[in-house]
């Protein structure tokens, strides 16, 4: 499947896909593009099966089913399921819900975003944490509340996020 010479500009804007990705990716489509919503069944399976969507698997995807790059944006944009960059071996969710807001959940942001020397959203340079922002994790109890993959912890002051990330390697 071969790109026009503007999406291929498009494409290599960014880092490329591998080998791998690009055959996950025309396995799908060639099982679905023709099915009826093929647009947000292929972004999920890619989602699935990749693990993301980035810049050049979004263009590829979008001449492949020949619908508007922008149309695949907004749906990506739109459900927070779909990532576009890849995600660290630990995912670092920080609970913003009322309980966790108010008992000092934004303080826990910042001291998560210095020590880990990145913004909210991206993945430290070693690939080792993404951080994130959730809104509820049902332990409102325990507020504020971080999730570290599939572990909640409760109470967490700033003051302990150098030695909850040491736990995690």
């Amino acid at each position: 499947m071969s790109l026009s010479p503007e999406v291929e500009t498009q494409a290599t804007d960014t880092l490329a896909m591998s080998p791998e990705e690009k055959a996950t990716i025309d396995t799908i489509l060639a099982e679905n593009a023709g099915k009826p919503g093929a647009t947000m069944l292929v972004l999920t399976l890619v989602q699935e099966n990749v693990g993301y969507i980035s810049p050049p698997m979004q263009a590829y995807i979008a001449e492949a089913l020949d619908v508007p790059l922008s149309h695949l944006y907004g749906v990506l944009t739109f459900y927070s399921f779909f990532r576009m960059a890849p995600i660290g071996r630990h995912k670092i969710s920080i609970c913003l819900g009322t309980a966790c807001y108010v008992r000092g959940g934004p303080m826990l942001i910042e001291k998560f975003q210095q020590v880990l020397g990145i913004g909210m959203d991206q993945t430290t340079e070693d690939g080792r944490f993404t951080l994130e922002v959730c809104r509820c994790v049902g332990a409102c109890s325990q507020a504020p509340v971080v999730m570290i993959d599939d572990d909640i912890l409760g109470r967490v002051n700033p003051s302990d996020v150098a030695k909850l990330l040491r736990k995690y390697k």
